[in-house]
């Protein structure tokens, strides 16, 4: 099939970033997430090593088809109930912080003139989720092939410095480890990032911290829903074709989330979901690397950088604001 040696290469390259993530010195000192590490081993092979025609149809196959697959499998990692545990005040900071972000992201996108897609591909990347809101976003969006990497790539960086930042501020800013778990989860952008930076301070605040994200996570479906319907809408109000049917895969990201609030999976069930999910997420990750040369970046300039870090530093003041006034 045409498709098999393009996907082989995808999955040699999740193999590898997975291997590379449980390395003491990235896992335990950098806090580098095997879906950058696999993001960043396909754009080195792009722009170092020319990627043969053959090659493209499985890794299109594997930046679509698989991608979304992958999305959807994120529904495994959360349950309902957990979202209850961390109160009323934890989950209106969460509420409110994110759709303050999401509106501030797309406004100050078009202000700097990021463009559209970009703009919108950041505002639901660093709002909600990371990588994951970027991928789900990208199949509503549809913006050219660099947006996602360009996208992905300002996310990780901010993400990264926050690992760094938070544990100190905690400190400076005299916060107890229940009310920086809540700020942590509400603020930073990949769970791997959010996790890191909970353990910078204590157990407890990596607990809160992870429950905290789980419930910014569930804001992922309706958010990219509404984009899909409102960039429907405004396409058939101007004569143009529509930009993307409903994308299926998050109303299998909701039935799984559903599923597994039930209880009635095996905790070991669960576990394996989990661990496909995470093989299925670098799959595809490898194939957004691979059709992106960190050239294309640099051709992007400092705008982007700039939305992403203007959208953040908005996003981490309002939350640590909320969570100051309603999680004393």
């Amino acid at each position: 099939m045409a498709v098999l040696p393009g996907l082989a290469g995808c999955v040699a390259l999740a193999a590898a970033a997975l291997a590379l993530a449980e390395l003491p010195a990235i896992k335990g000192t950098l806090h580098l997430s095997a879906l950058l590490l696999v993001i960043l081993l396909g754009m080195a092979w792009k722009s170092i090593v020319h990627v043969p025609e053959a090659l493209l149809p499985g890794i299109r196959m594997a930046q679509r088809p698989v991608l979304r697959w992958a999305v959807a499998g994120l529904g495994f990692r959360l349950s309902i109930g957990e979202l209850f545990r961390i109160g009323a005040p934890a989950l209106a900071v969460v509420t409110i912080s994110t759709f303050a972000a999401l509106g501030f992201g797309w406004w100050v996108a078009r202000r700097l003139a990021v463009g559209e897609k970009l703009g919108l591909l950041l505002g639901v990347g660093g709002a909600i989720c990371g990588a994951s809101a970027v991928v789900a976003a990208d199949s509503v969006v549809q913006g050219e092939k660099r947006d996602s990497a360009l996208a992905l790539g300002v996310i990780t960086l901010l993400g990264t410095i926050g690992i760094a930042l938070y544990p100190v501020l905690h400190h400076a800013l005299r916060m107890s480890d229940f009310l920086y778990g809540v700020w942590d989860g509400a603020s930073l952008h990949e769970m791997a990032q959010v996790v890191a930076a909970g353990f910078g301070v204590s157990d407890e605040a990596a607990r809160v911290a992870t429950v905290v994200k789980l419930a910014r996570i569930c804001l992922l479906a309706p958010v990219v829903l509404y984009i899909g319907w409102s960039l429907r809408h405004r396409h058939r109000a101007a004569g143009r074709a529509r930009v993307a049917p409903l994308p299926w895969f998050l109303v299998l990201f909701v039935g799984f989330a559903l599923l597994n609030s039930t209880g009635w999976l095996r905790p070991a069930w669960i576990e394996g979901a989990r661990r496909v999910d995470l093989w299925l997420l670098c799959v595809g990750m490898a194939g957004v690397g691979l059709q992106t040369g960190f050239s294309e970046l640099r051709d992007a300039g400092f705008r982007p950088i700039a939305a992403g870090t203007a959208q953040w530093v908005f996003l981490s003041s309002v939350s640590y604001a909320l969570a100051r006034w309603l999680c004393r």
